[in-house]
């Protein structure tokens, strides 16, 4: 796999960044494991600043590669809320005692739509009924965007493809890649191809190795779906697991630096880009 080229003083500022706060997230605690707290929305969770919202949603089969919406929580969006503030100008939603203020939100909670950005994971199990899909094409036909991260294999797209075709009914909202020059390769850092990050606990099982199904998911997608614009409302990275190299960036310093750099430089492009699209 070609690696992301970053360039220059961004690339040093994000490897710096990341190493050095290795210690610091480790003794935090937000390193490890996938810790329950469900954190809801209220009518004062949102003051304005960057809130990262997670979609739950139903499981309607097991993917045996994850844990359903839960997978990476919420230690991902935690640790990509620090990086984004550190890493960017943006102001980031904090709570009282400072923590990233990151929330969970139902499809069909009235407080998705106060979410400019939604992130779910291991979509493969996605289960969306009628309510919902009605709920989800409202938010995105309003100018949400929501990205879909940690799918693996075959099996996992087709359930994807067609629950979402609920969403966005694909004569009209058809699935396409992402082309290389997309502005979304380049939105801060230049990203030129997308790379292909496991598990930990995959990669550990692999030896280093990066397809967690082998041959079935041998290569990394980035696709979309776009409005009749041109922007794109759903973006989707197919036999990659990037929101792990931002939940296990304090796991392993050599998984660390395999992964974490490249992770963040595609998580900054596509939150940026959705913020200012």
């Amino acid at each position: 796999m070609t690696p992301i080229l970053l360039r220059g003083i961004a690339a040093a500022a994000l490897l710096a960044a990341g190493t050095s706060a290795f210690a610091q997230f480790d003794r935090q605690g937000w390193g490890w494991g996938p810790r329950m707290r469900g954190r809801t929305p209220t009518a004062s969770s949102y003051d304005g600043s960057f809130t990262y919202c997670r979609g739950m949603y139903s499981s309607g089969r097991r993917d045996g590669s994850g844990s359903g919406w839960t997978t990476d929580y919420p230690d991902a969006d935690v640790n990509f809320s620090i990086r984004l503030s550190e890493l960017t100008k943006t102001t980031i939603s904090r709570t009282a005692g400072g923590e990233p203020n990151h929330l969970v939100v139902g499809l069909t909670d009235p407080y998705f739509f106060q979410c400019p950005f939604v992130m779910m994971t291991d979509v493969g199990e996605i289960l969306i009924s009628s309510d919902e899909a009605e709920a989800l094409r409202k938010y995105l036909q309003k100018g949400g965007f929501l990205w879909v991260d940690d799918f693996w294999g075959p099996w996992a797209w087709d359930a994807w493809e067609r629950e979402i075709a609920k969403v966005l009914p694909p004569h009209q909202y058809p699935i396409a890649d992402v082309e290389p020059g997309h502005p979304i390769f380049r939105t801060l850092f230049s990203v030129a191809t997308l790379p292909q990050i496991p598990s930990i606990n995959s990669w550990r099982g692999m030896g280093g190795g990066t397809s967690e199904m082998g041959d079935a998911s041998a290569e990394p997608h980035i696709r979309a779906i776009r409005d009749r614009e041109g922007r794109i409302m759903v973006l989707m990275t197919h036999n990659t697991d990037i929101s792990d190299a931002w939940e296990r960036e304090a796991a392993d310093p050599q998984y660390f630096l395999e992964f974490s750099p490249n992770g963040y430089a595609v998580g900054l492009n596509v939150v940026l880009y959705a913020m200012s699209h």
